[in-house]
Parts: structure tokens; C-alpha cells; sequence
């Protein structure tokens, strides 16, 4: 009789007992860790795409000059700040001459004084060719001697070499004279082209060493911008491709350009190659050297071909895949890709044929062996 109230107490436990642990089985099935994962799916469909490739670079200038005294010396001035404009053959400092001035001057005095004993060789050379003509003359009539007439001839060829010496002299003295004032003139800094003034290294009164540059010019009419792509989407970039850019400082306004060289070095460490894209018409007002601009170019389209979502692609022990939907089941099945478009769709070469469905989007990671759910959108994931 002692026995019945337990086992009516067994009978309440197991009766209470029982649907939890049927709805626990349903919880853990159905949003628990067991739980099917919800996933988006889609099929390879056949399509032509319109590539394009998208990069970050940097405007800089075409031609950059960097001007400097060709000797040593002390900077005396330096008419120019940064942000100034000037023209060609503009005169934007000066080295100290020191003592080069002196130099000139008394190379004058030493070209004046050869100049001198020219005229006084010339003299001496006249006068010892009209003795020499004249004793011969005396020789013929038998009124002087042969040594003498000897003697005026060695007098003629003395004048003759020293008239020569005389000139070589005036000569080297002229060239020593130019090379001064060539001298002279290169301690000024001239402006080689129509430019901007981009840098002061060094200001007055600071010695400076032959070659070294005082200032930097740039050419503001022939900006362009130094772009990076990816190297794994670079194929079919070439020269004359149409461009668009959107500078930095003024997002949303797009500006039209071409690609006008694609650099031979590529950069090996980020794996990006390198090229040249030009503006079409430049910008106003002109945007600084350095800032950041955004790239897109425009590749030749391509003919149909098995494309996929660019959002599906994985990368599971070290290869690049998709994960395969088969008659509710998962597999990983690696593919190898053509070139995509800013769209997102990209182009399988291998691993997939037309019709065969796989994952876009998963609420987590998957692997083979997880059950999933077919939804039409994952909030939070899905655009």
C-alpha cells in the first residue's frame, strides 16, 4: 500500500519530464548547434560580363625637376616659395660668387694686355718684314753683306713666331674669360620649364655641393595618378583603356581618363601591377600631388560564359572553391576563375558547369557533414 504514492510520483516525473525533453530534442534540432544552417543558394548561369578592374593610387606629376648649382658653393638667395608659379627661364635664386667677380674682372684686364702685345707683335712682325725686303734689295746692289741680310730674316721669323704666340695667348685668355662667365652664370638658378614650386630644401646662407637640389619643380599641366591593381585581375590591361576617377577630396564627382602606361615592373611583395592613368581633361582647380584617387577600368567584354557570384567563392585547405549543393548535400568543390566584373559575378573556368546550384550566402562556416536550410534572404548577411 506504502508503494503507490511513489510510483504515482515517478509517473508525475516522467510525464512532466517527457515533453521537455522533447522540446529540448526540438530546440536543439531545430536552432540549437544540430540545427540546419539557413543558406542562400543560386545557380550557374551562362553570361557575358563587362570586366573592369578597381584600384587606389596616387597623383603625381609627369615631370618633376629638381634644380641645383653645378659646383659647390653658399646658397646667397632665393627669390621663390612653395606654391609659386613660374615661367621659363625665370631666375629663382643665386649662389654666392665669392671672389669669381674679382676673377672676371681681372681676366679682363689679362685680355686687354694680350690684346696689347698682339698689336705689338703685329708691329714688330711689319717692321722686320720691310728691314728684311729692303737688305735684300741692298744685297742685289751690292751694298750690304749676306750675313747681314742673314740676320734681318732670322729678326722676320722671330717677329713672325712671336705674332703667333701673341695670338694664341689673346686666344686663351678669351677662352679662360668665357669659361668664367659661364661660371658666373651657372651660379644662378634658372627655371628649366613653366612650373609649380613644390619644395625649398635649402634656404640662404647654407652651403650647398654641386648637384644637389635647392628647389623642386613640378609641371601642374601634366598630372596623372599612379594606380595599383591586383595582379590576379590585371589580364587584358593595356594602354588607351577608358578610366574613371574619382579624387579623394571630391568623392562622388567622377572624372573621365585613359590608362597611358602600363609599368614593365610589377611590385612583387603586394603582388599589384603597376600603371599610369592620365585625366582627360584636367580638374580645376587642381587637385595636390599625392592625394588619393579612386580607379576604375573598363576591360573589353567578354563572349558568354558559366559565371557565378564572386561572394560565393571560399578558400578551404589552402584551395579556392565553392561549396556544392547535390540533392540537399555539401561539397567543396574547388574551381579555377576567369576574370569578374565590379558586379560581383566572375567567370568559372573549371569545377562548375551551367545549372549546378551552390551557396552564396551561410549564417556560419560549413562543412560536408552540416545539414542546411534553403532561405530566400539571412538578415545581416545577405545585401
Amino acid at each position: 500500500m506504502k508503494s503507490l504514492p511513489i510510483q504515482g510520483r515517478t509517473l508525475a516525473l516522467v510525464v512532466v519530464l517527457f515533453p521537455l525533453l522533447a522540446l529540448f530534442i526540438y530546440v536543439a534540432l531545430r536552432s540549437g548547434p544540430l540545427a540546419p544552417v539557413p543558406v542562400t543558394v543560386a545557380r550557374v548561369k551562362t553570361e557575358a560580363i563587362t570586366p573592369a578592374l578597381f584600384g587606389i593610387g596616387t597623383v603625381e606629376a609627369q615631370y618633376t625637376y629638381k634644380i641645383g648649382p653645378t659646383s659647390a658653393g653658399r646658397l646667397k638667395r632665393l627669390d621663390v616659395e612653395v606654391g609659386d608659379l613660374v615661367r621659363a627661364g625665370q631666375v629663382l635664386g643665386e649662389m654666392d660668387p665669392i671672389d669669381l667677380d674679382d676673377r672676371i674682372r681681372a681676366q679682363d684686364a689679362a685680355g686687354k694686355r694680350a690684346e696689347a702685345q698682339l698689336s705689338e707683335a703685329k708691329a714688330r712682325q711689319a717692321y722686320a718684314q720691310i728691314q728684311a725686303r729692303r737688305y735684300e734689295q741692298l744685297l742685289t746692289a751690292r751694298s750690304t753683306s749676306e750675313e747681314i741680310v742673314a740676320t734681318k730674316k732670322h729678326e722676320l721669323e722671330v717677329a713672325v713666331a712671336g705674332l703667333q704666340a701673341a695670338a694664341e695667348e689673346l686666344v686663351r685668355v678669351h677662352s679662360e674669360g668665357k669659361a668664367l662667365l659661364a661660371q658666373r652664370s651657372n651660379l644662378k638658378i634658372v627655371a628649366p620649364s613653366d612650373g609649380l614650386v613644390t619644395l625649398r630644401h635649402v634656404d640662404p646662407g647654407t652651403t650647398v655641393v654641386a648637384g644637389q637640389a635647392v628647389v623642386e619643380l613640378v609641371d601642374p599641366a601634366n598630372l596623372w595618378i599612379n594606380v595599383r591593381f591586383d595582379q590576379i585581375h590585371a589580364g587584358g590591361l593595356t594602354v588607351n583603356l577608358p578610366a574613371q576617377i574619382v579624387l579623394r577630396s571630391q568623392a562622388g564627382e567622377v572624372r573621365g581618363g585613359r590608362v597611358l602606361r602600363v609599368e614593365p615592373y610589377a611590385d612583387a611583395v603586394t603582388e599589384e601591377t603597376l600603371a599610369k592613368v592620365e585625366f582627360n581633361q584636367l580638374p580645376e582647380p587642381l587637385p595636390p600631388v599625392g592625394e588619393l584617387a579612386e580607379i576604375t577600368v573598363a576591360l573589353p567584354p567578354l563572349p558568354p560564359a558559366p559565371v557565378i557570384a564572386n561572394a560565393a567563392i571560399r578558400r578551404v585547405d589552402g584551395k579556392l572553391g565553392v561549396w556544392h549543393v547535390m540533392n540537399g548535400d555539401l561539397r567543396f568543390t574547388p574551381v579555377a576563375l576567369g576574370l569578374a566584373d565590379l558586379d560581383g559575378s566572375v567567370q568559372v573556368r573549371e569545377g562548375l558547369k551551367v545549372g549546378d546550384q551552390y551557396v552564396v550566402y551561410s549564417a556560419k562556416a560549413l562543412t560536408a557533414d552540416i545539414r542546411i536550410d534553403v532561405v530566400d534572404r539571412i538578415p545581416g548577411v545577405t545585401p
